[in-house]
């Protein structure tokens, strides 16, 4: 640790280096690829100060530790802890501790104030949204207790997301286990994109470009900010084998032999069934002649279809995910998806090839689908087409504890809270 200060609690506080905030990362509950050395390299690829922190206790072990990332603001710079700090406890000493350091970090920054987001859950939901544990106002009354200003709770999109989808793999050792733990509507995705051609591969980033314009598409039709390619070339460099980068393409070829085969079984179904109503006509084999027919027709149409996108190449892009791996979960991150190829359901196959192969395959057994909007009874509302894709996989809700803010500079603070407020009457 660096030159350290003996906090009122009596613990030390101090800087860390990034080894060390990683270790704490990996072995504590709260851990995540936000508070590791990635983020303090991404960070510093992209023009911030980031300072790691961190806490031990009287015999000299690292009990919370953070990275505070600085960014020059309208009254100077502000301080964020992306899912941080970290705590190995929620004790009220502990949590003053890290207090102190974070403030002593601020100071030296010429900080205005510092904003956190704890990885800590308040309150779990089912997948429909219902109350499946009691709140966690312990970790609010600590933080408050400490300093920080809570934020209080809310729907919808924020600068960190406060309502995460999760899916528990614990057990699932198999591909057959886990396409048996999603739902129906999602097993059929998974397996209609295996059939139609479709193939999963991680790319690096000499393909980034077709990454980030699948994500400018995406971003353009569902009126959400992108990231652009150097930004994902960053993210790639700053945590590298952690960073993963999917993508789904469509082989035409094999679609075109697939759905070839399955037009002629149907042409001699419907063959055989119109044989059979001409020699003895019933309403049930009226009624399943009906169905083979549509059938049929469907897979002639697509097969005409395909004839169009076979003129663009003979491998098609058709959506694109980042994920990120710790030691405590895979995160899906961005995505993006081109609306023409929609029908091949690629973005569902591209989930469960990463469940399979970054999380089953690695005994890592939680999935973050990260954010939704946290509504789950309006059918209206602007997440709602997220949440239900989210849902097909079968996992559960989290209610985050939310933003808290710790003033420094009570003056700045102060009068940057008013400008705020004016701005935004």
């Amino acid at each position: 640790m660096g030159t350290t200060s003996l906090s009122t609690t009596g613990y030390t506080f101090g800087t860390i280096t990034p080894d060390e905030l990683d270790e704490l990362s990996r072995t504590a509950a709260q851990g995540s690829f936000q508070q590791a050395s990635g983020q303090v390299r991404l960070a510093e690829a992209r023009g911030h100060e980031a300072e790691c922190i961190g806490v031990r206790d009287a015999e000299g072990d690292l009990v919370a530790g953070c990275v505070v990332i600085y960014l020059n603001g309208r009254f100077g710079a502000d301080g964020s802890i992306y899912f941080g700090p970290i705590l190995t406890s929620i004790e009220p000493g502990l949590v003053t501790a890290v207090t102190e350091a974070i403030r002593d970090s601020a100071r030296r920054h010429h900080a205005v104030s510092v904003a956190c987001w704890p990885n800590i859950t308040y309150r779990r939901y089912s997948s429909q949204g219902e109350p499946v544990s009691t709140p966690n106002d312990t970790v609010i009354k600590a933080f408050q207790g400490a300093g920080w200003q809570h934020g209080g709770f809310h729907t919808g999109y924020g600068v960190v997301c406060q309502w995460m989808y999760v899916k528990d793999l614990y057990g699932t050792t198999t591909a057959k286990e886990l396409m048996a733990s999603f739902g129906k509507r999602a097993q059929w995705s998974v397996k209609r994109a295996q059939s139609m051609g479709v193939h999963v591969r991680e790319i690096g980033p000499d393909e980034f470009g077709v990454f980030a314009e699948i994500e400018r598409q995406t971003g353009e039709r569902r009126g959400f900010a992108t990231r652009g390619e150097d930004y994902f070339r960053q993210f790639k460099e700053a945590y590298g084998d952690a960073a993963h980068f999917m993508l789904a393409e469509i082989h035409i070829a094999e679609y075109v032999a697939d759905m070839t085969a399955k037009r002629e079984a149907l042409a001699k179904k419907v063959a055989d069934l119109q044989a059979k109503y001409d020699e003895r006509p019933t309403t049930r084999v009226e009624r399943q002649l009906g169905e083979e027919s549509r059938n049929l027709a469907a897979a002639e149409k697509r097969l005409a279809e395909v004839e169009d996108f076979a003129k663009r190449g003979d491998v098609l892009p058709a959506a694109a995910s980042m994920f990120v791996s710790h030691p405590n979960e895979v995160v899906y991150q961005y995505s993006g998806s081109v609306e023409e190829y929609k029908p091949f359901y690629a973005s569902a196959l591209i989930q469960y090839e990463a469940m399979l192969h970054l999380c089953v395959e690695q005994g890592i057994s939680r999935y973050n689908f990260y954010g939704i909007s946290g509504v789950f009874d309006d059918p209206d509302d602007e997440g709602r087409g997220v949440l239900e894709f989210k849902q097909g996989f079968n996992g559960y809700a989290e209610q985050m504890v939310g933003q808290f803010t710790l003033p420094v500079d009570r003056l700045r603070f102060a009068v940057s809270n008013w400008a705020h407020k004016l701005l935004n009457r």
